[in-house]
């Protein structure tokens, strides 16, 4: 049986990961240098910046935060009310890791859809051209994969479910693409590979986005 392919970028849908914003918790990295508000200031900026990247495209685009909303939503309030003026979806991922939750997300996706795209919430260099490239590999790939400086990846998408596949990956190292990569290939999996995008994990990355929002 042939393997199915999105007709049309409407048969494609987009999903955003992140992590719930709360002080200390979101951006540790950045927080060394900008302390845990700042830290979480820069977190919402680039979740909203995303957010628009996303909607950029026409897509339909859901929201998937990394845990159930708190009884005290208070530093979500900017994001939510983003949420609901689009009338974009949220919901929870689930899973132990990170390849967990991605792949339950992409395959939940599948089941309505022809491909599914996962962004996440610190590559705001992802913008609605670099997603339509990558809808564009997945014409004839079964999985698009875009590269980040650091040997992560800032987008994932697939045309089909990738069930465990993403098991065992180690995440945060520069070794998740190429390990992906390879985990990918030996399920039997077309894969492309997109050029390298950056993401915002340090204070230079921060800095270099501050730069790109300027006029």
């Amino acid at each position: 049986m042939p393997r199915p392919k999105p007709s049309d970028f409407d048969g494609v849908r987009l999903i955003q990961f992140a992590k719930w914003p709360e002080p200390g918790r979101v951006k540790t990295r950045l927080a060394a240098d900008l302390g845990e508000r700042g830290a979480l200031d820069a977190h919402i900026r680039l979740t909203g910046a995303v957010l628009d990247n996303l909607l950029a495209t026409g897509l339909h685009v859901s929201f998937w935060w990394d845990r159930a909303r708190p009884d005290d939503p208070s530093h979500a309030t900017s994001i939510l009310h983003r949420l609901q003026a689009a009338d974009v979806a949220q919901r929870i991922q689930v899973g132990k890791d990170l390849g967990a939750r991605m792949s339950g997300a992409l395959d939940a996706e599948l089941k309505q859809a022809g491909a599914a795209v996962i962004v996440g919430s610190d590559c705001p260099s992802v913008d609605a051209a670099y997603i339509a490239e990558a809808i564009r590999a997945l014409a004839d790939d079964d999985v698009v994969l875009g590269p980040s400086d650091d040997g992560g990846f800032v987008l994932i998408g697939a045309r089909r479910p990738l069930g465990p596949v993403l098991n065992g990956i180690a995440w945060g190292t520069d070794k998740a693409l190429e390990q992906t990569r390879d985990a990918l290939v030996e399920a039997g999996c077309r894969v492309h590979c997109l050029p390298a995008r950056w993401d915002v994990d340090t204070l230079a990355d921060w800095q270099r986005f501050l730069d790109s929002r300027r006029p």
